[in-house]
């Protein structure tokens, strides 16, 4: 069994420190952090867990929707954003999930702390709690995937065209990754290193892993000139 405060790839060997992994706490794929570090290459993509992120969602009825993004605004410091894209930049960022439906996503904060800040920003302009605010923290998994190839590795499963004139920086789409519902969200800044940030639930966690890990050993380095 893997260490609590570090990971294996489940076939022996010494632990893992996994970032962001916590002494005492298990993340859903902390177990796999060998797994994870030794299937890419800067070359290609480097993909890794990104631990105990406070996630929380937010429903939002229509006739509620601008004034629940004025007051998100001013607990988030960002709007709740529009279909297919993310709001925020760093911590917290929020994304649009679909139609008055939102994830709020925070590396700073926990989970219960989060969703309370949201419950009291949220409270209606006539008293009355204009969404409905639930932490989702525990449910949820983050990957990231990170490196020149790495749209072409989410691609080998994923029919989301993440051609960057398309898909590019603060984009967001629910879709498959595989067998498993992920969440896409490109990441990093316009015209940098290809990012992406995938969202799934805890009980795919090793199943999306492996499934990447997988195609990152089938990924080619750029042929090089010179």
């Amino acid at each position: 069994m893997a260490d609590p405060e570090g990971s294996t790839d489940g076939g022996g060997g010494a632990p893992v420190q996994v970032p962001g992994q916590r002494p005492g706490r298990r993340s859903p794929a902390g177990h796999l952090g060998r797994l994870m570090a030794e299937a890419g290459s800067p070359e290609t993509a480097v993909l890794r867990e990104v631990p105990f992120l406070a996630q929380v969602e937010i429903r939002v009825d229509e006739e509620e929707a601008a004034a629940a993004s004025r007051m998100a605004e001013g607990f988030l410091g960002c709007p709740l954003p529009a279909p297919g894209r993310s709001s925020g930049t760093g911590d917290p960022y929020v994304l649009h999930c679909g139609p008055g439906w939102y994830l709020v996503v925070d590396g700073e904060a926990t989970g219960p702390g989060l969703a309370a800040g949201l419950r009291a920003a949220l409270g209606g302009e006539y008293g009355g709690l204009c969404a409905a605010v639930a932490d989702l923290s525990a449910q949820r998994a983050v990957f990231e995937l990170r490196g020149p190839q790495a749209a072409e590795v989410i691609a080998r499963g994923c029919p989301l065209d993440l051609h960057p004139g398309v898909f590019g920086p603060g984009g967001y789409a629910q879709s498959l990754l595989g067998k498993a519902a992920v969440g896409v969200h490109r990441t990093g800044p316009e015209g940098g290193v290809p990012e992406f940030r995938l969202l799934v639930r805890a009980s795919f966690a090793e199943y999306l892993a492996r499934f990447l890990a997988d195609a990152l050993h089938g990924a080619a380095p750029p042929h090089r000139v010179g």
